[in-house]
């Protein structure tokens, strides 16, 4: 048996081994499919489902999740393609403040999205968690990647620190028990720092100069343990 796929990828030919994803195949011969939730070096989830390509079936599929096969034919910039991606987008925006994603700002340009489209719908609300030294969890940023989730578990740190919570529209990356990042088994890796789109993390050091404060007031702020030398001066 053959360890090799031929399929069509917007009339082009493409030989890609077995279980390729329609992602990866389409990147070998040179097209390019927009993603949000995926990471190249994390675990594929098809949660934003941005990436999503016409294969021919009455859904489309999502192509960093979806392997290729044989004789495959695959379509990635259809009307019904760019309306499904168009609207996508115009449900984050309507939902999450993308201020500070600007790939996902970009992609609202070139799909035509009104950011608009669905102005008064419920907006995500949260308190931005102020905890550590080291970054800042604003969740009115949060898209639900996972891609946080993920790096902090398996893909990387096996720290399993973050998690998702909530159900549904409710639903949020949380810590258990809703503790404090120092109250749990993180150990300010900034992995999950890293792979963020949105800055939803955000470095705490990069937060302060935004806010015009001195580098050298920085600098004691955001010493591991600097919060709590702090509060036992003061006390």
């Amino acid at each position: 048996m053959s360890n090799m796929v031929t399929l069509t990828i917007d009339g082009l030919p493409a030989t890609v081994p077995v279980g390729t994803s329609i992602l990866d195949a389409a990147a070998s011969i040179g097209i390019d499919i927009p993603v949000v939730c995926y990471h190249p070096h994390l675990t594929a989830n098809g949660l934003c489902r941005v990436c999503s390509v016409d294969v021919g079936r009455r859904l489309q599929a999502a192509a960093c999740v979806t392997a290729v096969s044989e004789g495959m034919v695959v379509n990635t910039r259809t009307k019904d393609v760019d309306k499904a991606r168009r609207t996508t987008l115009e449900m984050l925006a309507s939902t999450i403040d993308l201020s500070e994603a600007p790939h996902i700002l970009d992609l609202l340009v070139e799909y035509d999205a009104d950011p608009d489209r669905f102005v008064g719908m419920e907006r995500r609300e949260s308190p931005v968690h102020d905890d550590n030294p080291f970054y800042l969890r604003d969740y009115n940023k949060c898209i639900n990647c996972w891609r946080c989730v993920q790096v902090c578990a398996e893909d990387a740190q096996y720290t399993f620190a973050l998690n998702f919570d909530g159900r549904g529209f409710h639903t949020f990356i949380g810590t258990f028990m809703g503790d404090g990042m120092p109250d749990t088994t993180c150990v300010f890796c900034g992995q999950c720092v890293a792979v963020c789109p949105t800055n939803a993390l955000k470095p705490k050091r990069e937060f302060l100069l935004e806010q015009g404060v001195n580098p050298d007031d920085i600098f004691r702020q955001t010493r591991r343990g600097g919060k709590r030398r702090r509060k036992a001066a003061e006390e």
